[in-house]
């Protein structure tokens, strides 16, 4: 029987005891279907073209306020200080320097939040809990304060294009920031976007009349089509329906744990150990694709997300995905694995940290993401083995690609055999982020003889490291955003458009990026 205690409702426990399941992640689960009944209902009945901006943001915020009382109970408290707080920080401090102090403290309230939860409450315990939608709204507050410091303080000309695409001119009312911290489409686990998208959404500025390409014809004022996001929901329903049952069959039996089994460890041969490893590791993740492909769905159910076309008139809804499960599990290098997982997590670390860092960007980001994702050691564990790995895998690559790329044979063979490197180095540097503690995440290193953190360091002494400049990038002129489209970014946002193929490591587009050209 699941008896897990939960700080949130108990009214779903014969469910929870029924399913095997503890109660906190039946709460979540049920509560994003409804959220997802919700995204239905908002946009048939409260679409911005019959329904004043206001009440959107009113029912928005409403909805997800119960949503998180519902499954934290009185801990969803914390969401709403949090976010207060910072809006007084960003009203008191003014724009010169209040994108400093929100992120001092929207960080420093989500650390100690996490420090209580994990030293004090329940240690180890790893199902839902109120720092998971903390950390988004966390993400939100710091992103918001840089964009309105970017906006409101500095000049155009000091600013990237990404950053002038983003820039909020105007201070945002509370309501507003209200709902763009804690609206039901998100606030159970996000994904991140950002305040000019979600204003643009609320307010009814998002959709292009029709795909380019159109014999001539020009947008015109009021002429304008709301695409169905239908089909993509459906799409993403299926893949959060394989994902959990993966997840709830397969996943249990292949535990990560056992790698650091003795007996294992005495036991198996060397080839079993790497295999096990890949495959252990490739077991955890459909909980991640079920979560975070589900909270996508229930974004383009309201309406929220829809991109532009593709150059076959396609609608595309991807404009807060954080994931692309095929090009994550087909990554042919370190970079490419990296830049389709938690994608806009990775938006993130590079507008608020990557791009304003002016001494080892690289190093500065990683220990901010540890920071971000929590207090366990195992987190710090992987996120410093993660920069060596990310700076080994660009050495080899800028090192040893050039000479593999022709004929079409040898390119396929280096395509196989950085594939399962990259599949082994990925499940090496994640394994104490999944085992949380220190002893067992030093186990299993030490059962490996640290071979891989060996192998990255020679890498980086022997080989020549080409140095780039952060600055630069490519950009396409692709239309992306829907803030785009209604308020002439034009260009600006051509950074942020994702990349899937095209993973030559440059400075500007290293771990903390997930936003160069995309390659159809």
């Amino acid at each position: 029987m699941a008896t897990t205690s939960t700080t949130g409702s108990t009214l779903l426990q014969p469910l929870s005891n029924a399913v095997q399941l503890p109660i906190d992640q039946v709460n979540f689960v049920v509560c994003q279907l409804f959220a997802l009944l919700a995204a239905v209902w908002f946009r048939t009945y409260l679409r911005s073209s019959k329904t004043s901006s206001f009440i959107r943001h009113v029912v928005a915020t409403l909805l997800g306020l119960y949503l998180a009382l519902f499954c934290f109970g009185w801990y969803a408290l914390h969401f709403l200080v949090q976010s207060g707080i910072s809006y007084c920080i960003m009203i008191i401090i003014g724009v010169e320097n209040m994108h400093k102090y929100c992120f001092v403290f929207a960080l420093g309230y989500l650390t100690v939040c996490q420090i209580t939860r994990v030293y004090i409450f329940d240690y180890g315990q790893y199902s839902a809990d109120f720092s998971g939608p903390m950390m988004i709204i966390t993400q939100k507050i710091t992103s918001l304060a840089y964009e309105i410091h970017d906006g409101m303080f500095r000049k155009d000309e000091e600013l990237t294009s990404s950053q002038r695409g983003l820039a909020v001119r105007r201070m945002p009312s509370l309501l507003e920031y209200l709902s763009y911290n804690c609206n039901f489409m998100g606030i159970l686990a996000g994904p991140l976007c950002s305040y000019r998208d979600y204003i643009t959404f609320i307010e009814g500025r998002a959709h292009p009349r029709a795909p380019p390409g159109a014999a001539g014809k020009e947008d015109l004022p009021g002429d304008r089509a709301e695409p169905s996001p239908n089909v993509a929901v459906i799409q993403k329903l299926f893949v959060c329906g394989l994902s959990l049952f993966f997840h709830l069959t397969i996943s249990k039996t292949l535990p990560v744990e056992y790698n650091i089994d003795e007996h294992f460890q005495a036991t198996a041969s060397w080839p079993t150990k790497v295999v096990y490893l890949y495959i252990s590791l490739l077991a955890a993740r459909p909980k991640y694709y079920f979560a975070w492909t589900l909270a996508d769905a229930i974004n383009n159910a309201a309406g929220f997300g829809f991109r532009g076309y593709d150059e076959n008139g396609t609608a595309r809804w991807d404009l807060i995905s954080n994931l692309r499960i095929q090009q994550i599990e087909m990554s042919t290098s370190f970079k490419m694995f990296l830049d389709n997982w938690n994608i806009q997590t990775a938006l993130w670390l590079k507008r608020v940290c990557y791009e304003r860092a002016s001494l080892s960007p690289t190093i500065q980001t990683f220990i901010l993401s540890a920071i971000w994702h929590g207090v366990y050691p195992g987190y710090y564990l992987t996120f410093l083995t993660g920069v060596l790995m990310t700076l080994a895998a660009r050495a080899m690559r800028n090192n040893f690609r050039p000479y593999f790329l022709e004929p079409p044979q040898l390119k396929l063979l280096y395509d196989v055999l950085t594939w399962v490197v990259t599949q082994v180095a990925i499940s090496y540097t994640v394994v104490p982020f999944v085992l949380l503690s220190v002893k067992p995440s030093f186990m299993f290193y030490s059962s490996w003889y640290y071979c891989l953190h060996v192998a990255g360091i020679l890498v980086l002494l022997l080989l020549p490291v080409k140095k780039t400049q952060r600055g630069k990038t490519t950009h396409e002129n692709v239309p992306l955003s829907p803030s785009e489209k209604c308020e002439d970014r034009g260009n600006s946002l051509g950074q942020n458009s994702f990349s899937t193929t095209n993973n030559v490591c440059n400075q500007n587009q290293e771990i903390a990026s997930r936003h160069s050209s995309l390659k159809q």
